[in-house]
C-alpha cells in the first residue's frame, strides 16, 4: 500500500499505515468536480479504469454531494484497514461521530457477508485504532437499490460506543445520517487530523499473520507497534543476525525461543521463514510443525488466499497448484522427517524452524513408531536427534530454531525441551547453542539438561530470545498469568482477575444454552466463536457434546456461518489437539469430571468402560492439566466457562464431580450467569 503524498492536496500526514486515497473537508469536497475526485483516487492507488468501478465512484460522489450540503466535517475515500488488507469506501467525520460507510452500488438486498464486512471495518478501528477506542463509530451498509426500510439504532452490552450496522439505501442515506446525528450528537467535534494520525496497533490472528507474511514478507503493518510488543521485532532480528553470522562463519547454531502463551512464537517462526525464502541466496528456510491441525489450517488458508490473489490478477490457479507452492513454506514435521529418512543427502534448506519443539518425540516413542509404522528396526534416534542430524549433513553451515512453549506437552511421548538439549550434548557438541534465560523456569523442566550441556558445549544466553508479552489477545495481557495461577491454585488469581476483568470478560455458568447465547451476543461481525473441551471429556454427551465425534478442523476454523461444520454452528466441538497454536475471538470452555478441584488440589481422571478412574502417572496428570491450560488460553476477547451441574441419578455425572470446581472458580471472583 503505497501513497504518493505529493498528489494529496491536504496537508494531513499519514502515520502507522492508516492511510486513504482521498481526503477533503466537506466544504472543499462539495464544489470539486467528480472527475477531479476520481482522478485523485486513481493516482493514489485505485486504477479506476474499469467501467463498473468508475460508475460506482461516480454514483457515490454524486450522492454524497447531494446529502452533505448542510454539514461540516471531513471525509476520506478508500480508508485503509491494514490488518484486513482492505479499505472502507467512505469514512465520514461529522461533529462527534465517525461514520464507516460501505456502498454496494446496484445491490437490492442486504447480504450477510456485506453486513459483516462493514461491521468488521468498524470493529477493527474500535479495537486497534487508538483515537477510535472512545469515539462513537457508526457502520452503515448502503445497498443502493434496496427497498426503503425503517431502522433502529442498536447498541450492545459491550458499551464501547460501537452501534450495530445500520442498513439503508441510497435514497434514505441522507435521512439516516441525520437521524444518527440527532440521536447521538453533542457539542464535541472530532479533530480529523488527530484522528487520521492516531496510532494503529493491531494483533492479527496467526492465520491473518501467515497470509500477510506469505504475500508481502512483511508483517509490521498488521502487528502491534507499541512498546510492549517491540520484543517481537527484537527477537526476529536477533535470529536473522544469528543466521547471517552462521552463514558468514560456517557455523552450526541452534536457538531456543521461549514465550508466554500467545506471545507470538509461531509468528516469529513464520516471519523468519518468509525472510529466508530466497533460494538464490542459499539460505532457504522451512517452517516445520508437529501440530497437524495448525499446518492443515494454515496451508488451506494460504492456498485459498493465493487463488484469490491470482484471480485478482487475471490468472487461474488450481487448488493443487496453490497447495504445492505453500507446502514449500510450511510443512508437517513428520513429512520432513520421512523425506530425509529416504534421502541421505543434506536438506535443501539451511534453516529449519521447529514450532512447539517441546512436543517432539522421545527416543522410546520414535523407535516404537519407526518399527510399527515404518518397518524400520533398530532406529537409534529420538526425534530431536534425528532432526538435528538432518541439518548436520550440511558441510558448511546450518541453523535450527526451536520455538518452545512451557507447560504445553499434551500428547503421549512428547519429550519436552530437555530431549533437544541432551541431543546436542550427546551427539552434536560442536553446535553452538543460543538459549533464552527463561528456559531455566520450572515450566520448561530443562534446568538439569542446561547445566549438563554447559559442561561440554558452547552455550550463549540472550534475553532477546524470550517473548514476554501475550500477542494473542489485545485485551488479555494478564490472561496467561491468570490461568497459570488458577491451575497452580495460587491465591493471587483473585488480584490478577481484577486487573483483567474490565478488558476481558470471563463468566461462569452451569447452563450450556446460556453459554451459547452469551457467545452469539458477544461476537460481532465475523468474530469467530466456538466450544472447546478436553479430549478426555467423555461425559458431556447429555449436553450434546461428543468428543469421540471427529471434526474437520479446517472447516471448523475457516468456514463461515452458513456451514454446519464450522465453529459458528456450536454443534461440533474442538479439543486441545485441534486448537493448540490457534485462537478464537470468543470461546466456551466446557468442563468435565476429568479435572476436579478438591480440598487436596486438582484430581485427574480418565473415563474407562463405564466409570471414572484416577490417573496416577504423573506425566498423564501433567498432560491433562496442560490440556485445560491450552483450552483456557484460546480466546482473544473473552470466554465463558461451563461447569455442568451433574445428575444425581447418573453415577458418572455426580454433582460433587463438578460443584467443587464451580465453587473454586466462583471464589476467584468470576461473574456467573
Amino acid at each position: 500500500m503505497i501513497i504518493f503524498l505529493k498528489e494529496v492536496k491536504l496537508p494531513l500526514k499519514i502515520l502507522n499505515m492508516l492511510n486513504y486515497y482521498y481526503s477533503d473537508k466537506i466544504s472543499d469536497f462539495l464544489p470539486k468536480s467528480p472527475e477531479t475526485i476520481i482522478g485523485e483516487i486513481s493516482v493514489n492507488g485505485r486504477l479506476g479504469h474499469i467501467n463498473t468501478e468508475l460508475y460506482a465512484w461516480e454514483f457515490q460522489i454524486k450522492l454524497l454531494k447531494e446529502i452533505l450540503q448542510n454539514y461540516e466535517g471531513h471525509l476520506f475515500f478508500e480508508f485503509s484497514i491494514p490488518r484486513m488488507g482492505k479499505r472502507v469506501d467512505c469514512l465520514l467525520i461529522i461533529k462527534n461521530i465517525v461514520f464507516v460507510i460501505e456502498f454496494k452500488v446496484g445491490e437490492k438486498e442486504f447480504i450477510n457477508q456485506n453486513i459483516e464486512q462493514v461491521w468488521d471495518y468498524a470493529l477493527d478501528l474500535k479495537n486497534f485504532h487508538k483515537p477510535s477506542h472512545k469515539l462513537l463509530l457508526v457502520p452503515i451498509l448502503v445497498a443502493t437499490h434496496s427497498k426503503s426500510r425503517s431502522f433502529e439504532i442498536i447498541t450492545t452490552s459491550h458499551n464501547d460506543n460501537l452501534v450495530n450496522p445500520i442498513k439503508t439505501n441510497a435514497e434514505k442515506l441522507g435521512n439516516t445520517i441525520n437521524e444518527v446525528l440527532n440521536f447521538f450528537q453533542n457539542e464535541e467535534n472530532i479533530n480529523s487530523s488527530d484522528y487520521v494520525n492516531g496510532s494503529y496497533s493491531p494483533t492479527p490472528t496467526i492465520i491473518e499473520a501467515a497470509i500477510s507474511l506469505y504475500n508481502n514478507h512483511n508483517v509490521e503493518e498488521i502487528t502491534r507497534s507499541d512498546a510492549d510488543a517491540t520484543n517481537l521485532k527484537v527477537t526476529t532480528n536477533y535470529i536473522s543476525e544469528t543466521i547471517e553470522y552462521a552463514k558468514l562463519k560456517n557455523r552450526k547454531i541452534i536457538c531456543f525461543v521461549t514465550g508466554v502463551p500467545g506471545a507470538g512464537k509461531t509468528l516469529v517462526g513464520l516471519k523468519v521463514a518468509t525472510e529466508h525464502l530466497d533460494k538464490e541466496k542459499g539460505n532457504t528456510s522451512v517452517f516445520l510443525s508437529g501440530n497437524k491441525p495448525l499446518v492443515d489450517i494454515l496451508q488451506e488458508a494460504l492456498s485459498r488466499d493465493k487463488i484469490i490473489q491470482e484471480k485478482s490478477k487475471g490468472n487461474k490457479l488450481t487448488k493443487k497448484q496453490a497447495r504445492e507452492s505453500v507446502k514449500a513454506f510450511i510443512q508437517i514435521i513428520h513429512h520432513y522427517r520421512d523425506e530425509y529418512l529416504r534421502d541421505p543427502k543434506a536438506p535443501y534448506d539451511h534453516v529449519a524452524i521447529f514450532d512447539e519443539a517441546q512436543r517432539a518425540w522421545t527416543k522410546e516413542q520414535t523407535v516404537k513408531f519407526m518399527q510399527q509404522k515404518k518397518g524400520i528396526a533398530n532406529f537409534q534416534y529420538s526425534e530431536p536427534e534425528f532432526l538435528i542430524s538432518c541439518l548436520n549433513r550440511h558441510q558448511d553451515w546450518a541453523v535450527v530454531v526451536c520455538l518452545v512453549g512451557g507447560g504445553q506437552e499434551i500428547n503421549t511421548g512428547e519429550a519436552g525441551i530437555s530431549e533437544w538439549l541432551s541431543a546436542i550434548k550427546n551427539q552434536f557438541p560442536d553446535w553452538e547453542t543460543r538459549i533464552s534465560p527463561n528456559l531455566f523456569d520450572t515450566e520448561y523442566a530443562a534446568q538439569t539438561a542446561i547445566e549438563e550441556l554447559k559442561q561440554n558445549s558452547e552455550v550463549v544466553f540472550n534475553e532477546n530470545l524470550h517473548l514476554a508479552v501475550s500477542m494473542r489477545s489485545f485485551r488479555a495481557e494478564y490472561l496467561s498469568k491468570l490461568i497459570k495461577e488458577i491451575l497452580d491454585i495460587d491465591e493471587n488469581a483473585k488480584n490478577t482477575l481484577i486487573q483483567l476483568q474490565d478488558k476481558y470478560p470471563i463468566v461462569l455458568t452451569r447452563d450450556i444454552d446460556k453459554a451459547k447465547n452469551w457467545l452469539k451476543e458477544k461476537a460481532r461481525g465475523s468474530e469467530r466463536y466456538g466450544i472447546v473441551v478436553s479430549s478426555q471429556a467423555y461425559r458431556l454427551k447429555p449436553l450434546a457434546i461428543d468428543v469421540k465425534s471427529q471434526i474437520n478442523h479446517v472447516n471448523w476454523f475457516l468456514d463461515g456461518k452458513d456451514d454446519i461444520r464450522s465453529s459458528y454452528f456450536l454443534e461440533d466441538v474442538a479439543t486441545e489437539f485441534q486448537v493448540q497454536g490457534l485462537e478464537l475471538d470468543w470461546a466456551c470452555v466446557t468442563w468435565d469430571g476429568d479435572l476436579r478441584f478438591t480440598k487436596d488440589g486438582w484430581k485427574t481422571f480418565s473415563f474407562v468402560g463405564n466409570k471414572w478412574q484416577n490417573i496416577h502417572k504423573e506425566v498423564r496428570r501433567k498432560y491433562l492439566i496442560n490440556a485445560y491450560r491450552v483450552l483456557l488460553t484460546r480466546a482473544r476477547q473473552g470466554m465463558i466457562i461451563v461447569v455442568p451441574e451433574g445428575n444425581k441419578e447418573d453415577h458418572t455425572r455426580q454433582p460433587e464431580f463438578y460443584n467443587f470446581t464451580f465453587n473454586y472458580l466462583m471464589s476467584i471472583g468470576f461473574k456467573t450467569i
